[in-house]
């Protein structure tokens, strides 16, 4: 993350894995120390501290979940059903990191944004 900085850099773009999700506290941390902000697809990253997440509305998913147990109930094969991808986005802001790195978010983003930290 040093050279990164070195090199110009302002954030970081963390990839979803298993690893950043358990991970995310420790990335955060580290990327902060080093004047870095992080982009994390987990919304819930920027409840810990990273300054822009993005993903699927968990919560939205676990709920669609009954629908597919009733049809499965109901007689349904698994294997019939069709895979859902996510149909509910959340953006969430952190200004308080925002701040903290000395960076400006543009009213552009924060207006598009689902939740904004303060």
């Amino acid at each position: 993350m040093s050279a990164m900085k070195a090199e110009g850099a302002v954030t970081l773009v963390v990839q979803p894995s298993p690893f950043t999700f358990r991970q995310r506290h420790r990335l955060i941390t580290s990327a902060m120390n080093h004047g870095l902000g992080t982009i994390y697809p987990f919304p819930g990253a920027a409840r810990d501290g990273a300054m822009i997440a993005f993903g699927p509305d968990y919560v939205h998913m676990y709920r669609r979940v009954g629908s597919y147990i009733d049809r499965i109930l109901k007689g349904a094969r698994p294997a019939d059903l069709a895979v859902q991808q996510p149909t509910k986005f959340d953006l969430i802001v952190n200004l308080k990191t925002a701040r903290t790195l000395g960076l400006t978010i543009p009213p552009s983003l924060l207006q598009r944004a689902d939740h904004v930290i303060e």
